[in-house]
């Protein structure tokens, strides 16, 4: 059997779906990962409703960025409607995630932004982390994953969010999505954004009253590991 035109970005799709069970970031078929190849305007996604254990490369699913499926087996993620959203709006992306991760999931349930606490969360971005509004409920009614992904894309730009620059959302009462320039740098972002959240709850623990970081060390810390003055890490 020939070998599929887009086995390369389903290994993608596949490796970082596997990397949200890995971990820890969702139980049983509990979130999903896709691949994005804008040039061809296809993506490649988890089957919904598949267990991690049970995936391969080839289950899964090629669509494109209306959600119609170019290639595969099974019916794609539930969730589909809401990455091809992403992938109209923000066309330098080239993977999204989303999970039920415990820490940032219970943010989204508490239907609040994370704030900037320390220097690790400056590392990411300037800004707090977003929580949407609930849907209303004529979105629920109509196009609901559709409309998750208009919701994002609109609260991004309602906060003048640059994409680029906070890779992450909670969608309240829901979840996290997270993307990147690549399955993979989501799927990191996504890991990041659960320490995040658990950082800034056990934050808040030990003292309710803790208010933001200062401007001042929020922009050293991001300066020193993005932009033309960076000095973290090594060389390319």
């Amino acid at each position: 059997m020939p070998k599929s035109k887009y086995a390369d970005l389903a290994e993608e799709a596949y490796t970082a779906n596997m990397g949200i069970s890995e971990r820890g970031l969702a139980i049983l078929t509990w979130g999903n990962a896709s691949a994005a190849d804008p040039d061809a305007g296809v993506f490649a996604i988890k089957p919904s409703g598949v267990a991690y254990e049970a995936l391969s490369p080839a289950s899964m699913v090629i669509v494109d960025f209306e959600g119609k499926v170019v290639e595969g087996a099974m019916r794609p993620s539930s969730d589909t409607a809401t990455h091809a959203a992403l992938y109209r709006a923000w066309p330098a992306l080239k993977g999204v995630v989303h999970t039920h991760s415990p820490f940032a999931t219970g943010w989204a349930q508490a239907c609040s932004p994370l704030p900037l606490l320390g220097t690790t969360h400056a590392d990411q971005t300037t800004s707090r982390i977003p929580c949407t509004a609930y849907l209303s409920r004529e979105a629920v009614r109509g196009d609901y994953e559709l409309e998750t992904g208009k919701l994002i894309v609109a609260t991004m730009a309602e906060l003048r969010l640059d994409p680029a620059e906070t890779t992450m959302i909670l969608v309240a009462g829901h979840g996290p999505f997270t993307w990147g320039d690549s399955a993979d740098k989501a799927l990191h972002n996504a890991v990041i954004l659960e320490e995040l959240c658990r950082m800034a709850l056990y934050t808040h623990l030990i003292n309710p009253a803790q208010g933001e970081l200062p401007d001042y060390i929020i922009e050293k810390h991001w300066r020193r590991k993005h932009g033309a003055g960076a000095y973290y890490g090594q060389k390319s």
